[in-house]
């Protein structure tokens, strides 16, 4: 069973940076083989996709309104993903999450909040 545990979250100004962790634990073969997800939910609004990578890192995705700020990637030997966001936005504030689509498993989160 893969556990997820986020962490980095903060507050940063408009242009800002931070950079996502997201540990897993448990088998890092099952890890290593699958793809990662992170997501994100504003106040007031529904959770919605942010990027993805698969197991071995060589395919990666991110939704159009994080494209050319945001990048994933993943660690194997650490069992950890990464989400570096660059340029931030106010409406990037959120709680971002990260998911194991396999076993359907979430962290509990970690709050960024931009400020203007």
């Amino acid at each position: 069973q893969v556990q997820l545990v986020e962490s980095g979250g903060g507050l940063v100004q408009a242009g800002g940076s931070l950079r996502l962790s997201c540990a897993a634990s448990g088998s890092r073969e099952i890890f290593s083989e699958n793809t990662m997800n992170w997501y994100r939910q504003a106040p007031g609004e529904q959770r919605e996709f942010v990027a993805r990578i698969t197991g071995s890192g060589n395919t990666n995705y991110v939704a159009l309104a994080v494209k050319g700020r945001f990048t994933i990637s993943r660690d194997n030997a650490k069992m950890t993903v990464y989400l570096l966001m660059d340029k931030l936005k106010p409406e990037d504030t959120g709680v971002y999450y990260c998911n194991f689509p396999s076993t359907g498993a979430w962290g509990k989160g970690t709050l960024v909040t931009v400020s203007s």
